[in-house]
């Protein structure tokens, strides 16, 4: 069994009468793909948001790599090996493809301002990295081709990709994702599954919060399903796929795992 990577204990979050995320309890293994899920207003982005630290949580407590990151910035929480993307895009839109996920590397860079001033052969070898690295992880999404475009020109589905090579070019060791597949269309979606799955390859555990259950159930180990802002089940895609009180959470909201239980259903029955 792969260690525990990240682990919240009662992590909670209040907006004044407002539970948000109400004493969560997370498990998330070493290199698998975990799926965070549940209807609108579950509280989704306000976890990924306190496990990114760009919100402080209420109380509870949050341990990555067996250290203790309750208190610890968005910035020292990057550093430290988490990054992720946002579900609103937030892109340089005016400059370079190449140049939005350089500064994705900004956090890991050893230049101080005076080898800057002075283009010291350190921070010149150390420029010439970032570039390397940033093409790499241009290629890696797909997206050589475009690196001296200019972000806004980008269709949207390449603007969510772009946002992922930006996430991912540290190689952080736990990438949250948060709604990748927001407005992409069905090849769009298929060639996200399978960059997931290259991702974890590559060595990165990843939190994926989607809606789109073709997504999440192809590419996740592990489920963990909120609603409310509580823990409502967990477990493998299977397990999540005939859980009772999870089908019966999204009813009458036009679940999508409620139509991907349909579909599979209608396939058996048609099987000969």
């Amino acid at each position: 069994m792969s260690a525990t990577l990240l682990e919240t204990r009662q992590i909670t979050r209040r907006f004044g009468g407002l539970v948000a995320v109400d004493g969560v309890d997370l498990d998330v293994a070493e290199g698998e793909v975990h799926g965070l899920i549940g209807p609108n207003g579950a509280g989704k982005t306000t976890m990924l948001n306190l496990l990114s630290g760009h919100l402080p949580s209420s109380s509870g407590s949050i341990l990555f790599a067996d250290a203790d990151v309750t208190r610890h910035a968005a910035e020292k929480r990057a550093i430290a090996g988490i990054r992720r993307t946002f579900q609103n895009l937030k892109l340089f839109k005016e400059l370079p493809a190449l140049d939005n996920v350089m500064v994705g590397l900004h956090a890991s860079t050893r230049s101080e301002i005076f080898h800057a001033l002075l283009r010291t052969p350190f921070q010149r070898r150390e420029e010439r990295e970032i570039v390397e690295r940033a093409r790499e992880a241009l290629d890696f999404v797909g997206l050589g081709p475009f690196a001296d475009k200019a972000a806004g020109s980008l269709p949207y589905g390449h603007q969510r990709l772009l946002e992922i090579a930006r996430a991912f070019v540290a190689r952080p060791k736990l990438l949250l994702l948060d709604e990748p597949a927001a407005g992409l269309n069905g090849a769009e979606s298929k060639a996200l599954v399978d960059l997931i799955r290259r991702i974890r390859a590559a060595g990165t555990t990843t939190v994926l919060v989607e809606h789109h259950m073709d997504v999440v159930m192809p590419t996740c180990d592990r489920i963990t399903v909120l609603n409310y802002g509580k823990l409502l089940a967990k477990g493998t895609p299977q397990d999540i796929r005939h859980n009772s009180e999870v089908i019966g959470a999204y009813l009458g909201k036009g679940s999508a795992l409620k139509r991907e239980r349909a579909a599979q259903e209608g396939a058996v029955h048609a099987a000969p």
